[in-house]
């Protein structure tokens, strides 16, 4: 990969990653309040842990578009990989978020009080898909002249 092409798949992976971070926040955390990003303690500590997440999100969003605008500004934007960087970044904040957050740390669980079977395989499968996406585009992206 050259490296304008490297750095414009890590500029949208990057910004893929906050802005997935920042939906399921927005949508799961706050909007449907069906978890916290830190659910082993108090609602207390769970509120903190979501500042602190929304906090990471809305640095890497400036450090994303820094870096965004600096590649357009030296003309080593390429964005076939930006946005194929951004669908590997949607893709896998999800699955590291389904796979290590819910199920190896424990962290918190889609939701409570049902089963969780099917959300977690949506959630997952999801982010498989967005991850295929990102891939198919990588490939299309390093064929082009």
């Amino acid at each position: 990969m050259r490296e304008p092409a490297g750095r414009s798949t890590a500029v949208g992976a990057l910004l893929g990653a906050v802005v997935m971070a920042a939906a399921d926040e927005i949508v799961f955390h706050q909007i449907l309040r069906w978890h916290h990003f830190y659910d082993r303690s108090t609602p207390a500590a769970g509120l903190v842990s979501d500042g602190l997440l929304h906090t990471a999100e809305l640095l890497g969003l400036v450090a994303g578009f820094v870096l965004y605008a600096d590649l357009r500004r030296r003309g080593a934007l390429t964005p076939a990989h930006a946005w194929a960087g951004f669908f590997l970044g949607l893709g896998g904040f999800q699955l590291f978020d389904g796979v290590v957050d819910h199920k190896l740390l424990g962290l918190h669980q889609v939701r409570y009080g049902v089963d969780v079977t099917p959300y977690d395989w949506a959630w997952n499968l999801g982010g498989l898909l967005l991850l295929l996406i990102g891939t198919g585009l990588a490939v299309r992206a390093r064929r082009r002249p």
